[in-house]
């Protein structure tokens, strides 16, 4: 697990943090089960034979709840196979991670390679170095004192809900969303930042890898991104800069700057430092790994085994608890994460929870 600290100076104040691939796993959507207890989670005696014997059910179903539309019918059949496949991976999934929901979810028709392409954005290039260590690596906090439990949405440092929809730009998201509760420990007021402004103008490069830029809805990184806001003097509100969801011209006016960037670090991988870091300066940028993301519907997400690679997606370390929510007793710290992709219908009130 490594991570990215942004320090305040003048203006505000930054965090990015990112897990290594044995911290942790990830997240998914939210579903109600109303008309389908599928919907809600695929487990129990018989689970496979049932999978087999009611999929075409299951899908009309999950059509209906989510309002798909497909071209024909050869669209309708090849969904219906990858919707099959997911159920499976689904049922997989809550084997390994017990202790979180799986199930179907609004992605549940997609491949995981298009579930990638269209909805996560970390790019793999630059996060091996990232875990090697930085320029910007922050210091060592004290750890003695640390509340048990810490929750940023319990002291106005966290904006509203977002929904990045079909692009690949979750690294704008987490770096505003460390920006927005940064700036509101600097200067005590909450900004609604834009993501566009840096879809749209941030191709910042990697220093060590001049080939890896930011790249607005075909992904990026939000250590780049922090460079970027750096050089261009801060962001715009999301008022002013508003979210498209797609790659757009740059229309950034300096101007209009609202939250500025003068300083930003890595955090250690090490837990105790992940967590004073959260509590003195702010919410934090994080990269998870999104295996297990697509399936996800609620929960604690704490699963057996995690993937070798850092994963893909990005978003925001909100806070941290001691709830023994966790089959392994030696992992217990709760991270909330800020949903991203599923709006208003994803995780535990719209927040995910994952052990780290």
């Amino acid at each position: 697990m490594a991570r990215r600290r942004l320090l305040p100076l003048a203006g505000a104040a930054l965090l990015v943090v990112l897990f290594s691939p044995t911290a942790l796993c990830s997240p998914e959507p939210e579903v109600s089960a109303a008309e389908d207890p599928l919907i809600e989670q695929v487990v129990g005696d018989g689970a496979d034979d049932e999978l087999e014997l009611n999929a075409e059910a299951h899908f009309a179903s999950f059509v209906r709840r989510f309002g798909k539309a497909y071209r024909d019918e050869a669209e309708r059949a090849h969904r219906m196979s990858v919707f099959k496949a997911n159920l499976r991976r689904a049922q997989r999934h809550q084997r390994l991670d017990p202790t979180a929901v799986h199930g179907v979810t609004r992605f549940s028709d997609l491949t995981p390679g298009e579930f990638r392409r269209q909805f996560l954005g970390l790019r793999s290039s630059s996060r091996r170095d990232l875990l090697k260590g930085s320029a910007h690596e922050a210091p060592i906090l004290p750890t003695e004192g640390l509340p048990t439990d810490f929750d940023w949405r319990e002291h106005g440092a966290v904006g509203p809900v977002k929904d990045q929809g079909s692009c690949g730009s979750c690294w704008s998201f987490s770096t505003s969303g460390a920006l927005e509760g940064a700036h509101y420990l600097a200067t005590g007021k909450l900004e609604v930042l834009s993501e566009q402004q840096m879809v749209d103008c941030d191709h910042e490069c990697d220093p060590l890898e001049p080939r890896s830029c930011d790249a607005g809805c075909n992904g990026g990184l939000m250590t780049t991104a922090f460079s970027y806001l750096e050089k261009a003097g801060g962001l715009e509100s999301e008022k002013e800069y508003p979210y498209t969801g797609r790659d757009g011209t740059c229309k950034f006016d300096k101007s209009k700057i609202v939250a500025q960037v003068k300083n930003f670090s890595v955090v250690s991988a090490d837990e105790d430092q992940i967590a004073a870091n959260l509590v003195k300066h702010g919410p934090l940028a994080i990269g998870i790994n999104a295996i297990f993301m697509q399936t996800y519907i609620g929960g604690v997400s704490c699963p057996y085994i995690c993937g070798k690679n850092l994963g893909s997606w990005c978003s925001s370390g909100l806070g941290y608890g001691s709830a023994g929510l966790c089959a392994d007793p030696l992992r217990k710290s709760i991270l909330d994460i800020k949903e991203l992709l599923g709006g208003e219908n994803w995780g535990v009130e719209n927040w995910v929870l994952q052990i780290c």
